[in-house]
């Protein structure tokens, strides 16, 4: 093989490890199904590349070919189902059994049809069959498609490059060292595109399940513009991250409050969607730059809450204060109605008036108490240049705190 060629596959072999790193993220998140549906995905497409490749141990040309035939087939029928699963049409459960063992019956059949030919025949049969399917598939994407799922467009486009994918391979499996290096590094680089293609749909699934997780979990509690937990249930929050579960009483808790000081005015001014898009805005920002062990949730009409346990040195409240500023603090185009939602015309250029305030607590400190403190102290950093509030514990006093240390 050619070392172009071989960059090329090696650049394949390393998206799927990529997505089998990812499947193996979903899997501890608790989203099983997404995660095996990954990984199915990745390693049979894998599999079967490495297979017609010829990367496998398997000296006899006739051996190798009777082997082929038998992956196309299964490879074949596992992608199908999963493609299907991923569409939705399995949903109902008899038209999942259904479909299933009509894969099952086809699958067996082909195999075994395959043992009445020659070696060579049952590999080139078994590719018909692969590519014959792979076109039956992209024929069902895009009538899905078209009756308005909009993820199947996405599965369009990585049928598609299927196809092209699947086609070079059967020319390199039946041609072994015929084919021109090009060959190699398009069916890798369609190859490559398949498998973005269907992680995006897994992607935008994971997403929708998380969101539902927390739907369910949450119930009325959750607030859909922001998907983080409601003002109400933030009350909830911070009595159970305050008290630990042995009943040993209020231990040490770093607060922090984030206010927004012009979202009344950005409402009477551009509405109420305008609103609910910086909403929206502020608490994706939020979540992308707190570490995973923070709690969050609303504060009010107009804030966030976020609660670090065990802070220990304050020097880590000030730095994730200070990223808070930073990133909440930056220009945001804000659709002005939900029409033009994903358009660029009727949008408002709006920078949040931020107000910060943190708060270290000690055992003596009521978690109200605590969480109204900093809520004030958010409030006066509106008029401070760093737009954050500190509790001096020495003084007893609310001071500024600079938007860096010192030199």
């Amino acid at each position: 093989m050619h070392e172009i060629a071989i960059a090329f596959w090696g650049a394949f072999f390393g998206t799927v490890a990529l997505m089998l790193a990812g499947s193996l993220a979903a899997f501890v998140r608790s989203l099983h199904r997404v995660g095996l549906t990954a990984a199915l995905s990745a390693v049979v497409s894998g599999g079967f590349v490495a297979a017609y490749l010829g990367l496998l141990p398997i000296a006899d040309p006739a051996m190798e070919a009777r082997f082929l035939a038998h992956v196309a087939v299964l490879s074949t029928g596992v992608l199908a189902a999963l493609l299907l699963s991923m569409l939705g049409l399995l949903r109902d459960p008899q038209v999942a059994r259904r479909v299933r063992r009509a894969i099952v019956v086809i699958t067996a059949g082909v195999m075994v049809l395959g043992w009445l030919l020659d070696p060579l025949q049952a590999l080139a049969f078994s590719s018909l069959l692969t590519f014959s399917v792979a076109a039956f598939m992209l024929l069902i994407c895009i009538h899905s498609a078209r009756r308005g799922d909009r993820l199947a467009w996405l599965a369009v486009s990585g049928v598609s490059l299927m196809l092209v994918s699947v086609g070079g391979l059967i020319w390199i499996a039946l041609h072994r060292d015929g084919v021109p290096w090009p060959v190699h590094a398009l069916s890798a680089v369609t190859g490559m595109g398949y498998l973005a293609a269907m992680a995006m749909v897994l992607w935008a699934r994971y997403s929708y399940l998380i969101e539902l997780r927390e739907i369910v979990s949450h119930g009325p509690r959750y607030d859909p513009v922001t998907r983080m937990r409601s003002h109400a249930e933030t009350g909830q929050m911070v009595g159970l991250a305050f008290f630990s579960d042995h009943g040993e009483g209020p231990r040490p808790m770093g607060v922090i409050a984030v206010s927004i000081g012009n979202l009344y005015t950005l409402e009477m001014l551009h509405g109420r969607a305008a609103v609910n898009h910086a909403l929206f805005v502020c608490a994706g920002r939020l979540r992308r730059c707190v570490p995973g062990n923070v709690e969050m949730g609303r504060l009010g009409e107009d804030g966030f809450l976020l609660l670090v346990r065990g802070p220990g040195d304050n020097r880590r409240l000030v730095a994730l204060a200070r990223r808070v500023v930073q990133r909440l603090s930056r220009a945001v185009a804000l659709s002005t109605s939900v029409a033009n939602v994903d358009q660029q015309t009727g949008q408002a250029h709006w920078v949040a008036q931020l107000g910060v305030g943190l708060l270290a607590t000690t055992a003596e400190v009521r978690p109200s108490a605590a969480v109204a403190m900093a809520k004030a102290m958010s409030r006066t950093a509106w008029s401070y240049a760093s737009q954050m509030a500190w509790h001096d514990q020495l003084t007893g006093q609310i001071v500024e705190l600079p938007a860096a240390d010192p030199a």
